[in-house]
């Protein structure tokens, strides 16, 4: 993990080297650390952010955009494929998610969630457990190797935000956003009540020939929100 962390830095120091563009600080935790500290013998802790377009940083990187994220992929696979929420009892207010990896621990915190769909893709044929036809929704720069199978019929629509969610998998917390690029791809398929409003929600979704009936399942992971809203209404 270090070897691979130390290239994909050393080739992202050099890109940014060449071209720093202006980009947006994102606001740091509150949680007090230093990048490498060894809380214990031989054991290393470091501390990450996933922004909204599923792209990872450093936490402390001060200047957060597309040069200055981590784009190997074989760093990201090795990354988000341990990805698991943080019940480690460490740093688990501000950094709800950790990745490990042997001796090191690569706590990672979030714009929204940690699993970002950023394409749609056709599996290839031949994809252990997966039908050759199968659509996959990508995640956080891992191509077909970071994916999950594409519902249709799954995506949510919250009413609050007007972000698109999809299910993802229960370890990195059952619920991934869909980058906003995608789901602007998207959202000429969705179906409301009234060809002529769509202030709502969406009740279907046209993919692959078919009228599939949104479940709403995702509803329930966003309680807070979903009764807000619902308060809102209710005063208006």
């Amino acid at each position: 993990m270090l070897f691979l962390r130390t290239a994909a830095l050393s080739c992202r120091g050099l890109t940014a080297l060449r071209c720093m563009p202006a980009g947006f600080t994102a606001s740091r935790t509150t949680a007090s650390y230093v990048q490498g500290q060894s809380p214990e013998p031989r054991i290393r802790e470091y501390f990450y952010y996933i922004d909204h377009q599923g792209q990872l940083f450093l936490d402390d990187t001060k200047v957060k955009n597309f040069v200055t994220c981590f784009k190997d992929v074989k760093f990201l696979v090795f990354f988000f494929s341990r990805l698991r929420s943080n019940q480690s009892g460490r740093y688990d207010g501000d950094f709800p998610f950790l990745s490990l990896c042997g001796r090191e621990r690569n706590f990672v915190r979030c714009d929204d969630r940690p699993v970002v769909f950023t394409h749609l893709l056709q599996s290839a044929a031949g994809a252990p457990g997966v039908p050759g036809d199968q659509e996959l929704l990508s995640y956080c720069g891992g191509a077909d190797k970071l994916s999950a199978p594409f519902r249709p019929e799954a995506l949510y629509m919250q009413p609050v935000s007007g972000r698109l969610y999809h299910p993802c998998s229960e370890l990195a917390g059952g619920v991934g956003l869909v980058r906003s690029a995608l789901a602007i791809e998207l959202s000429p398929y969705f179906v409301y009540l009234s060809d002529h409003c769509q202030s709502g929600q969406p009740t279907h979704f046209l993919w692959g020939g078919q009228k599939h009936t949104l479940t709403n399942e995702l509803a329930g992971c966003f309680p807070t929100a979903e009764k807000g809203s619902r308060e809102q209404d209710e005063l208006g």
